[in-house]
């Protein structure tokens, strides 16, 4: 072994030590929980699919994707999200009545890095799909579980972002024409970067009215009021009915008693390829980046020979924790040292508290090489050293 790399891991690789570990495990036991109540349900996909369908399905872009071939020379991809994978089983095994499936997952992804500046090229997802309906209720219900299973985790203070794909792209295609124009303004959206997207809009051969138009984009936002603002920036029908669903959800949100977490963003676009309609973020204090994204994908399930619709969300378990800034777990795990002429009841002791449902250590006193040190970590210890019945215990 190279004493290079002895040490080194691959780029964007992270170890999870114990501590760290027992804290998630917390955070996405609540969560499941809560998922559970609402009634979707658990499943695991592989960790490897084939490029030609969930690689090419998924909406990362293709030079983040892990590749490796396998041995019959197919490429392979680590999975880079988990909707396309669920999507693929959703219409291979599962949609066999075409009835609404409510999913649920928890699981690693890949996302490869040129360089690392701090992002992680392997973190963990939890989220959910409700697939084959494409009513505006379904997206409702999704949004009311994001806010449930955030509030479940212990985060109280978010806001949840929400738009409409369908809006921003009948927008730009009504002012600037063409899809190659449209994206360039969606991508200055997605950056947050709205100084250059108001240098790019001056630059273009647009009336002034229409670059009006366009600023004005990225000022509204707010309550449900919001959305009668964003009903004046269009022309004609096109555009209309992505806004009539921003209201039903709104007042669908209303109905839920969430409108207080939720913000109507009618900027609000997605580097995932595949969203269609209502799609939202959410943000939290101490987090620079959204802790969760979701939203509708309807043309997604059809790349799998399944023409239905579907929405769901994802949450970011290391940005939830960030934003959490949870203090360490206590443990309350003792220890019982003993020597070998008293193994035997050290054992009988062990299995004793274990059968209480409590933690306990059992440690050979001669593979402790700093005795002061390795006892200072617990609050009770249990002492089997020397003869038979001199055993004493520290609390």
């Amino acid at each position: 072994m190279s004493n290079l790399f002895m040490f080194e891991k691959p780029l964007g690789m992270r170890d999870t030590f114990p501590h760290l570990y027992k804290i998630k495990k917390e955070i996405t036991d609540k969560v499941a929980a809560e998922m559970e109540k609402w009634g979707y349900q658990f499943l695991e996909t592989p960790t490897l699919e084939y490029n030609e369908t969930v690689g090419e399905a998924s909406a990362i872009l293709d030079q983040q994707l892990f590749k490796l071939l396998d041995q019959q020379g197919r490429t392979l991809v680590l999975r880079p999200e988990m909707t396309a994978p669920i999507a693929r089983v959703a219409a291979s095994k599962l949609l066999k009545d075409r009835n609404p499936l409510r999913l649920a997952y928890s699981a690693n992804v890949f996302r490869a890095q040129q360089r690392e500046g701090g992002r992680p090229a392997e973190f963990e997802q939890m989220g959910i799909e409700c697939i084959g309906d494409s009513s505006i209720s379904a997206d409702a219900e999704t949004i009311a579980l994001l806010v449930s299973s955030l509030k479940a985790s212990g985060l109280e203070n978010f806001t949840i972002s929400v738009g409409h794909m369908g809006f921003v792209q009948a927008l730009f295609m009504q002012i600037v024409g063409t899809e190659e124009r449209a994206q360039q303004l969606r991508r200055f959206l997605y950056d947050k970067n709205y100084v250059g997207f108001k240098r790019h809009v001056e630059g273009l051969p647009l009336s002034s009215i229409d670059k009006e138009r366009l600023y004005r984009l990225l000022s509204i936002r707010g309550n449900g009021e919001s959305i009668r603002e964003a009903y004046e920036l269009l022309e004609g029908e096109t555009g209309m009915r992505p806004l009539a669903e921003l209201e039903e959800l709104w007042s669908l949100l209303k109905d839920y008693g969430i409108e207080s977490y939720v913000k109507m963003d009618i900027s609000l676009v997605s580097h995932m390829t595949y969203y269609t309609g209502v799609l939202f973020e959410v943000y939290a204090e101490r987090v620079g980046f959204a802790i969760g994204n979701g939203g509708r994908y309807n043309m997604l399930l059809k790349k799998f020979g399944a023409d239905v619709g579907a929405t769901g969300f994802g949450i970011r378990l290391d940005y939830l924790m960030e934003a959490l800034s949870l203090p360490a777990v206590e443990d309350h795990t003792s220890l019982i040292l003993f020597s070998q002429e008293r193994r035997q009841e050290a054992i009988e002791l062990a299995l004793t508290i274990r059968e209480k449902g409590e933690k306990v250590i059992i440690q050979d006193i001669t593979g402790v090489s700093d005795l002061d040190r390795y006892t200072a970590q617990f609050e009770q210890i249990h002492y089997f050293v020397g003869q038979a019945g001199k055993a004493d215990e520290r609390l």
